[in-house]
Protein backbone atom coordinates (compact mmCIF):
# COMPACT_ATOMS: atom_id res chain seq x y z
CA UNK A 1 0.00 0.00 0.00
CA UNK A 2 1.69 3.42 -0.90
CA UNK A 3 -0.02 6.36 1.13
CA UNK A 4 -1.58 9.19 -0.66
CA UNK A 5 -1.17 11.46 2.39
CA UNK A 6 1.92 13.87 2.76
CA UNK A 7 2.69 16.75 5.39
CA UNK A 8 1.87 19.97 4.12
CA UNK A 9 2.61 22.05 6.73
CA UNK A 10 3.26 22.46 10.51
CA UNK A 11 2.93 25.08 13.41
CA UNK A 12 4.98 24.64 16.40
CA UNK A 13 2.50 24.48 19.45
CA UNK A 14 4.76 23.50 22.53
CA UNK A 15 8.70 23.27 23.04
CA UNK A 16 9.83 21.50 26.31
CA UNK A 17 13.25 20.48 27.67
CA UNK A 18 11.97 16.70 26.80
CA UNK A 19 9.76 17.24 23.95
CA UNK A 20 7.91 19.67 21.27
CA UNK A 21 4.21 19.40 20.00
CA UNK A 22 3.50 20.17 16.33
CA UNK A 23 -0.02 20.78 14.72
CA UNK A 24 0.58 19.12 10.84
CA UNK A 25 -1.81 19.48 8.53
CA UNK A 26 -1.71 16.68 6.09
CA UNK A 27 -3.38 16.23 2.48
CA UNK A 28 -4.47 13.50 0.38
CA UNK A 29 -5.80 13.12 -2.88
CA UNK A 30 -9.55 14.29 -2.01
CA UNK A 31 -8.98 15.65 1.61
CA UNK A 32 -6.75 17.64 4.36
CA UNK A 33 -7.39 16.90 8.03
CA UNK A 34 -5.00 18.09 11.00
CA UNK A 35 -3.02 16.16 13.44
CA UNK A 36 -1.40 17.27 16.53
CA UNK A 37 2.32 15.22 17.05
CA UNK A 38 4.61 14.95 20.24
CA UNK A 39 8.39 14.99 17.98
CA UNK A 40 10.89 13.78 20.38
CA UNK A 41 14.25 13.08 19.69
CA UNK A 42 14.09 9.15 20.72
CA UNK A 43 15.09 7.20 23.54
CA UNK A 44 16.95 4.30 24.42
CA UNK A 45 16.40 1.44 27.14
CA UNK A 46 18.75 -1.37 28.30
CA UNK A 47 17.88 -4.66 29.98
CA UNK A 48 20.34 -5.13 32.61
CA UNK A 49 20.67 -9.07 32.94
CA UNK A 50 23.11 -9.86 36.13
CA UNK A 51 25.13 -13.49 36.61
CA UNK A 52 22.02 -15.07 37.95
CA UNK A 53 19.81 -13.87 35.42
CA UNK A 54 17.82 -11.88 36.45
CA UNK A 55 16.66 -8.46 35.43
CA UNK A 56 17.89 -4.93 36.63
CA UNK A 57 14.32 -2.97 36.90
CA UNK A 58 13.77 0.45 38.60
CA UNK A 59 10.92 1.34 41.19
CA UNK A 60 10.28 4.94 39.99
CA UNK A 61 7.30 7.53 40.44
CA UNK A 62 5.71 8.75 37.67
CA UNK A 63 3.69 11.62 37.16
CA UNK A 64 1.60 10.79 34.26
CA UNK A 65 0.23 8.32 36.00
CA UNK A 66 0.51 9.68 39.89
CA UNK A 67 2.20 6.34 41.29
CA UNK A 68 5.68 4.19 41.31
CA UNK A 69 5.81 1.93 38.44
CA UNK A 70 8.46 -1.11 37.46
CA UNK A 71 10.55 -0.05 34.30
CA UNK A 72 13.63 -1.05 32.62
CA UNK A 73 16.57 1.94 32.67
CA UNK A 74 15.74 4.29 30.05
CA UNK A 75 15.93 7.85 28.75
CA UNK A 76 16.16 10.29 26.14
CA UNK A 77 18.88 10.78 23.75
CA UNK A 78 18.90 14.57 24.63
CA UNK A 79 22.79 14.82 24.39
CA UNK A 80 24.43 16.54 21.29
CA UNK A 81 26.01 13.78 18.76
CA UNK A 82 25.56 10.78 21.58
CA UNK A 83 24.94 7.20 19.81
CA UNK A 84 22.00 5.71 20.96
CA UNK A 85 24.63 3.06 22.67
CA UNK A 86 26.38 5.50 24.28
CA UNK A 87 23.10 7.04 25.48
CA UNK A 88 22.67 3.41 26.62
CA UNK A 89 25.51 3.13 28.36
CA UNK A 90 25.21 6.03 30.26
CA UNK A 91 21.42 5.32 31.20
CA UNK A 92 22.41 2.42 32.72
CA UNK A 93 25.70 3.62 34.84
CA UNK A 94 23.01 6.83 36.14
CA UNK A 95 19.89 4.55 36.78
CA UNK A 96 21.99 1.61 38.24
CA UNK A 97 25.05 2.33 38.87
CA UNK A 98 25.93 -0.71 36.20
CA UNK A 99 28.64 -0.59 33.29
CA UNK A 100 28.43 -3.72 30.79
CA UNK A 101 30.88 -5.28 28.98
CA UNK A 102 28.52 -6.77 26.37
CA UNK A 103 25.77 -5.05 24.42
CA UNK A 104 23.57 -6.79 22.14
CA UNK A 105 21.08 -4.13 20.42
CA UNK A 106 17.70 -6.43 20.56
CA UNK A 107 15.08 -3.96 18.96
CA UNK A 108 13.54 -0.64 17.81
CA UNK A 109 10.23 0.37 18.18
CA UNK A 110 8.05 3.25 17.27
CA UNK A 111 6.44 4.20 21.06
CA UNK A 112 2.91 4.86 19.70
CA UNK A 113 2.90 6.20 16.05
CA UNK A 114 -0.92 7.67 16.36
CA UNK A 115 0.76 10.97 17.99
CA UNK A 116 4.53 10.36 18.42
CA UNK A 117 7.29 10.03 16.64
CA UNK A 118 9.35 8.69 19.32
CA UNK A 119 11.61 5.63 18.59
CA UNK A 120 13.07 3.85 21.41
CA UNK A 121 15.88 1.39 20.73
CA UNK A 122 16.19 -1.22 23.40
CA UNK A 123 19.35 -2.82 24.56
CA UNK A 124 20.38 -6.09 25.96
CA UNK A 125 23.70 -5.52 28.93
CA UNK A 126 25.62 -8.68 30.42
CA UNK A 127 28.72 -9.22 31.93
CA UNK A 128 28.01 -6.31 34.24
CA UNK A 129 30.13 -4.52 37.07
CA UNK A 130 28.03 -2.78 39.98
CA UNK A 131 29.24 0.74 41.29
CA UNK A 132 27.55 3.86 42.61
CA UNK A 133 24.35 5.05 41.02
CA UNK A 134 24.38 8.52 39.13
CA UNK A 135 20.63 9.88 39.75
CA UNK A 136 19.36 12.78 37.79
CA UNK A 137 16.63 14.31 38.72
CA UNK A 138 14.17 14.04 41.79
CA UNK A 139 12.62 10.61 40.57
CA UNK A 140 15.64 9.20 39.87
CA UNK A 141 17.01 10.38 43.30
CA UNK A 142 14.07 8.74 44.60
CA UNK A 143 13.85 5.19 42.77
CA UNK A 144 15.28 2.02 43.89
CA UNK A 145 16.88 -0.99 42.04
CA UNK A 146 15.61 -4.40 42.39
CA UNK A 147 16.89 -7.58 40.44
CA UNK A 148 13.71 -10.13 39.39
CA UNK A 149 14.13 -13.39 38.34
CA UNK A 150 12.18 -14.13 34.88
CA UNK A 151 9.31 -15.69 37.12
CA UNK A 152 8.97 -12.46 39.29
CA UNK A 153 8.78 -10.05 35.87
CA UNK A 154 6.22 -12.61 34.41
CA UNK A 155 4.08 -11.77 37.82
CA UNK A 156 4.44 -8.44 37.15
CA UNK A 157 1.95 -8.83 34.05
CA UNK A 158 -0.71 -10.49 36.47
CA UNK A 159 -1.00 -7.35 38.62
CA UNK A 160 -4.09 -4.80 38.08
CA UNK A 161 -1.88 -2.22 37.44
CA UNK A 162 -0.51 -1.43 33.26
CA UNK A 163 2.95 -2.73 32.96
CA UNK A 164 5.27 -0.27 30.88
CA UNK A 165 6.00 -1.30 27.26
CA UNK A 166 9.57 -0.77 27.11
CA UNK A 167 10.11 -3.58 30.17
CA UNK A 168 7.83 -5.91 28.79
CA UNK A 169 9.28 -5.64 24.89
CA UNK A 170 12.82 -5.61 26.22
CA UNK A 171 12.16 -8.71 28.49
CA UNK A 172 10.65 -10.49 25.37
CA UNK A 173 13.55 -10.35 23.44
CA UNK A 174 16.07 -11.14 25.81
CA UNK A 175 13.89 -14.58 26.24
CA UNK A 176 14.01 -15.13 22.70
CA UNK A 177 18.20 -15.08 22.96
CA UNK A 178 20.74 -13.59 20.47
CA UNK A 179 19.83 -16.57 18.10
CA UNK A 180 16.26 -15.45 16.34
Amino acid sequence: MTSRFRVAATTSLLHSAVFDVERRVVVGADTSFERDVVVHAGAVAVVAVDELDRVGVIRQYRAPFDRVTWEIPAGTLDRPNESPLAAAQRELLEEMGCRASRWRRIGRFMVSPGWTDQVMTIYEARDLVLGPRRPEGPEEEQSRVAWLTPEEVARLFDGTQPVDATLALGVLQVSRGPER
